[in-house]
C-alpha cells in the first residue's frame, strides 16, 4: 500500500500586523522556509517534483504564482515547478493534501507543500474589493450571480455574521468567548516560554518568536471592547489576528525515503474535505470531522492532539460542543486568536506545529481542521512514526 510521509516541517514566526515581517516581500518569506526545508532535510532540491503553496489575495507581490516565485527567490533549481492554491483559509492545508495525494497516487515521489501570506502588505479581501475598483466590481464575488441569488438570496456572506450565527445557535455567550480567548493567549505564552516552538520556527532577521500573544491581556480588557457587529457578541479579542508568515513541509513516498536516505517523521493517515452552509460558513469542521472519523474508523478518543483554527472563538467552542472532544487536547499551545492567522500560510503552520507537538509529547495521532470560505473544511490526520 502506498504511503505519504512527512519528512520535514518548518515555519517562520508569525508576525503581527505592522510588525517585524510587515515589510518583507511574500516571495522572500516563502523562500526563507523553503531554504531551511532543503537544509534541514538534506534533500537534493532538484529531486523535488513540485511546490504547492497556498495564498489568498494573489495581487501585487502575491500575484504571478507565488509558489513558483518563492522557490526561485530561494535560489533553488529552475526546473522545479510551482503552483498556487486558494481554498481560502485552508489553502495551505489543501496544498498538503494535493502534495500527499500526488505521492499516494504514485505520480510523484517528492513534493513540497506550504503557504505564505503578508496581510500587512496585502489586506484581507483586497483582491475582491480594492483591486476591483478600476473594473467597477467592488461588491464581492457573489454579486450579480443569478444562480447564487436564486439559492441564497441577498444574505450577507460575512465571517463576522457567520460567527454571530454560530454563537446564537450553540448558546455561546460573549463571556464564553472571552474566557476561551484568554486561555489561547495563556497557552501560547506558556509555549513560547517553554521553548515549544523553537524547533519548528526559523527566525527571520530580528523576528525570532511569534509576535501575537499578549501577556497582559485580561477578561477585564476584553470586556471593554466593542462588538464588531452592533448588538453582537464577537469582538476583536475573540477573533484571529491579522498576521504575516510562511510555512513549508516536505512530503515523500517510500521510494523517495529510501533513495534519498530520508527519515520520515509522520505518515499521512487521512485526507478529506467537506462542505456545509456557505452563509453560516464557519461550521464545516463539525461535519468534516465526523466524516473523517467515519472514514478512518477512529474515535475522537484515539486522537491525541487537535489543531483547529481559531478563526473566531465560537468556531472552536461549537466544534467542542458537537464533538465532545477533550479541550485539553485541543490547541494545546494556543491558536490563531493568540498566535495569528496568516491566511494562506495557516494550514501549513498548524500542520508544522501539530507534527512537532506530537514529537515533543510522544503522542501518536494528530488531527487538523479549519473552517474555510464558502462553508468548507479540510481534515488531515497524521500518525507520528
Amino acid at each position: 500500500m502506498a504511503e505519504a510521509y512527512i519528512v520535514e516541517a518548518v515555519r517562520t514566526p508569525v508576525g503581527r500586523r505592522g510588525g517585524g515581517l510587515a515589510g518583507v516581500h511574500p516571495a522572500d518569506l516563502g523562500a526563507h522556509v523553503l531554504k531551511e526545508l532543503v537544509t534541514r532535510s538534506g534533500i537534493d532540491p532538484s529531486a523535488v517534483e513540485d511546490v504547492v503553496f497556498g495564498c489568498l489575495d494573489t495581487v501585487g507581490p502575491q500575484a504571478g504564482d507565488i509558489a513558483r516565485t518563492c522557490w526561485l527567490a530561494a535560489g533553488l533549481p529552475e526546473e522545479v515547478p510551482g503552483v498556487t492554491v486558494d481554498r481560502q483559509c485552508g489553502s495551505s492545508q489543501q496544498a498538503v493534501h494535493f502534495a500527499a495525494q500526488a505521492v499516494l497516487s504514485g505520480t510523484q515521489d517528492l513534493v513540497v507543500a506550504g503557504g505564505v501570506q503578508n496581510m500587512s502588505m496585502v489586506p484581507i479581501a483586497f483582491a475582491s474589493r480594492q483591486a476591483a475598483v478600476p473594473l467597477g466590481l467592488t461588491e464581492g464575488p457573489f454579486a450579480g450571480s443569478e444562480g447564487w441569488r436564486a439559492r441564497y438570496g441577498d444574505q450577507p456572506v460575512n465571517q463576522f455574521a457567520g460567527a454571530e450565527m454560530i454563537a446564537a445557535k450553540w448558546g455561546i455567550s460573549r463571556r464564553d468567548q472571552e474566557e476561551y480567548a484568554l486561555r489561547s493567549h495563556q497557552r501560547a505564552v506558556r509555549a513560547i516560554d517553554e521553548g515549544r516552538f523553537e524547533r519548528e520556527t526559523v527566525p527571520y532577521g530580528d523576528v525570532a518568536a511569534d509576535e501575537g500573544p499578549r501577556r497582559d491581556t485580561s477578561l477585564e480588557k476584553m470586556a471593554a471592547l466593542k462588538a464588531v457587529i452592533d448588538g453582537g457578541t464577537v469582538t476583536a479579542a475573540c477573533s484571529s489576528q491579522v498576521s504575516d508568515g510562511a510555512a513549508a513541509l516536505l512530503l515523500a513516498s517510500a521510494r523517495a525515503v529510501q533513495e534519498h536516505a530520508l527519515t520520515p517523521r509522520a505518515r499521512v493517515h487521512h485526507l478529506s474535505v467537506r462542505g456545509e452552509d456557505p452563509i453560516r460558513m464557519l461550521t464545516a469542521p463539525i461535519p468534516a470531522t465526523a466524516h473523517a472519523l467515519k472514514k478512518t474508523g477512529l474515535s475522537l478518543d484515539a486522537i491525541d492532539l487537535v489543531e483547529i483554527n481559531e478563526a473566531f472563538a465560537p468556531v472552536v467552542l461549537a466544534w467542542l460542543k458537537e464533538t465532545g472532544a477533550d479541550p485539553d487536547k485541543v490547541n494545546v499551545n494556543g491558536g490563531a486568536i493568540a498566535l495569528g492567522h496568516p491566511l494562506g500560510a495557516t494550514g501549513a503552520k498548524l500542520m508544522t506545529t501539530l507534527l512537532h507537538e506530537l514529537e515533543r509529547t510522544g503522542a501518536r495521532y494528530g488531527l487538523q481542521t479549519m473552517c474555510e470560505g464558502g462553508g468548507q473544511a479540510n481534515v488531515t490526520i497524521i500518525e507520528r512514526l
